[in-house]
């Protein structure tokens, strides 16, 4: 955690996250793949080993989607009680498409965030019994 002790405020965490780009410079790319966090940043040369957002963009997501889909799906079927091969076919494209797409923005920003406040994994720390 050496290479970013002070807090970037050239960049916002929140321009930063939402566009995929390093969390320092703003530039560099984040991402390999789709969800695959690079080695370190192009532009500016920060290591990434450090990011770890672990579940936290997925239960956001999960969250968000959730009430999205099921409430729309309870106001249709209260409405038109459509066949359940209808249900399927309307809300599994709906599912896809509110999980997968926002994903990389929100794994991106939580990054970001990390990165901005100086996020650490919590240690333990063992006091002297007095």
């Amino acid at each position: 955690m050496s290479e970013h002790n002070e807090p970037s405020t050239a960049v916002s965490p929140f321009s930063a996250g939402l566009r995929c780009r390093c969390p320092r410079c703003g530039e560099g790319r984040l991402y390999d793949g789709f969800l695959n966090l690079r080695k370190r940043c192009d532009v500016c040369g920060l290591d990434y080993a450090f990011m770890d957002s672990g579940d936290g963009p997925a239960i956001f997501i999960i969250l968000i989607a959730g009430f999205i889909v099921v409430a729309a799906a309870l106001i249709v079927e209260i409405k038109y009680q459509p066949p359940f091969w209808l249900h399927a076919a309307l809300w599994i494209p709906l599912i896809l498409a509110v999980t997968l797409w926002p994903l990389r923005a929100m794994k991106s920003l939580l990054i970001a965030l990390q990165f901005h406040h100086n996020a650490a994994p919590g240690e333990l720390v063992k006091r002297e019994p007095e």
